[in-house]
């Protein structure tokens, strides 16, 4: 389970391009939503979470720190109820941002995890803030990104906040579906002496991930691509 990270940087900075147009919107879903019904709206925000490469990073971290069922219940219970708030709210009331920048914060997030993971701020003598309440307050981000994503969409004007509820709906299907695996690798992984190596490797990823992600976000905002 010893992870080489001089060889794994490079693949990772090849590969946060194609995570990016993962996340997009496409033609493809318009049309989806355009014929699909309510079901529809389900349909693409399980398959949007899924491919949510920077939630699920985000989530992962939040996870490692945790050692408890009870405590992931309580953390993912919270972080589900702040991007419910600004996913349904934000999008009902039609406030938007640039995408891209709304991603660079997402992306910031992943960093803090990672770095607060590695007792980032213990190395530097700061007492870290109350994990619960950032853990709620990137909710809140990560779902006003959700919205955004949605509000990119043509979604017409009729039966309007059940279409929102039913992408909600979808999102968090989708969580939960990613969330399986995740938890089930986390879990298996403690159980290994090499557990510790494990654990720092992957929050530094997530470290680097997270820098990577913001340089790519603000890259496509300035550059207008």
């Amino acid at each position: 389970m010893q992870i080489h990270l001089k060889r794994a940087l490079p693949l990772l900075f090849l590969c946060v391009p194609l995570f990016g147009f993962a996340h997009d919107v496409s033609s493809a879903d318009q049309e989806l939503l355009r014929n699909g019904g309510l079901w529809a709206y389900i349909q693409v925000g399980a398959t949007h979470m899924l491919t949510g490469y920077d939630h699920l990073l985000f989530l992962a971290g939040v996870i490692f720190y945790l050692n408890s069922f009870k405590d992931i219940l309580k953390f993912i219970t919270v972080f589900t109820i702040g991007h419910c708030i600004t996913l349904i709210g934000a999008t009902y009331a039609g406030i938007t941002a640039n995408e891209h920048l709304v991603d660079a914060v997402i992306a910031l997030s992943v960093l803090y995890k990672g770095f607060e993971n590695l007792a980032g701020f213990e190395k530097l003598k700061v007492k870290s803030p109350n994990l619960l309440l950032m853990v709620g307050l990137f909710g809140l981000i990560h779902g006003f990104g959700l919205s955004t994503r949605l509000q990119s969409f043509d979604m017409g004007t009729e039966q309007l906040l059940a279409k929102i509820l039913c992408f909600n709906l979808g999102v968090e299907v989708g969580q939960v579906l990613a969330l399986i695996p995740i938890v089930f690798i986390i879990t298996l992984a403690r159980k290994h002496k090499q557990f510790p190596a494990f654990y720092k490797a992957v929050n530094w990823y997530l470290v680097i991930a997270g820098i990577g992600l913001f340089a790519y976000q603000l890259y496509y905002y300035f550059t207008g691509h």
